[in-house]
């Protein structure tokens, strides 16, 4: 069985950064951040200070982005839903994550809008952490599903963009990675890849090879068909 583990933060350091972001949010109510969200930038980003800052750069480029105005309707966003690209799905893994399922046979590195496909990942991002039950789970499950895969199927800029989305404005919302149906294709990809994350991104990132291995995650039945 899958487990979440979550490290604890320093209250008194909790308690800090609770009052620093009051004031803000008391001049400006779209600044606020639950407790949930602010224990998850205080484990990410160590200090207070850092935490902080980082609260502010996530908030400053949440409203120059546009998140909250996106929409299934949204033009990139409607594109890119009927296009497969990613889909939310409507079931939870075994420890109650959101899952994102991301199909590889559907990208295609050379015939994308990055931007568009980055403001895609955004919307799924708000999306399943929108099903999150913080209280119980407030982290998510992405799966990369790697049948059909081929080279023109991996994207790393996409990849790297979504990198920086968890690792800045998304901070420990990861809590696992699984890489299904993966081949010796990949092999060379991945060895990439991990060069970009660090140890802690790396240690959520599970490569699942068998039907049973996956049972330990999430019942198989839920990953989608017919995309």
């Amino acid at each position: 069985m899958a487990e979440n583990k979550v490290k604890p933060v320093n209250e008194a350091d909790l308690k800090e950064l609770k009052n620093r972001m009051k004031l803000i949010a008391e001049a400006d109510p779209s600044q606020f951040h639950n407790e949930f969200s602010l224990k998850r930038y205080l484990r990410a980003f160590k200090t207070v200070d850092d935490a902080f800052k980082a609260i502010l750069k996530t908030n400053k480029w949440r409203k120059e982005y546009g998140v909250e105005t996106l929409t299934p309707e949204t033009p990139e966003i409607k594109k890119n839903l009927e296009a497969n690209k990613a889909r939310v799905l409507k079931y939870r893994d075994m420890i109650g994550r959101p899952v994102v399922y991301i199909p590889a046979k559907n990208h295609n590195a050379s015939n994308r809008d990055i931007d568009e496909l980055t403001k895609f990942i955004v919307y799924c991002l708000e999306d399943a952490c929108k099903k999150c039950f913080e209280e119980v789970v407030d982290n998510l499950c992405i799966v990369f599903d790697l049948q059909d895969f081929g080279v023109t199927c991996m994207d790393y800029q996409l990849v790297k963009n979504l990198i920086w989305l968890l690792s800045r404005h998304y901070p420990e919302r990861l809590g696992v990675c699984l890489i299904i149906n993966s081949s010796s294709l990949f092999a060379s990809c991945w060895a990439v890849i991990r060069g970009w994350l660090d140890e802690n991104t790396t240690s959520k990132v599970t490569f699942v090879s068998s039907e049973e291995e996956l049972c330990k995650h999430l019942i198989p039945d839920i990953l989608p068909t017919d995309i």
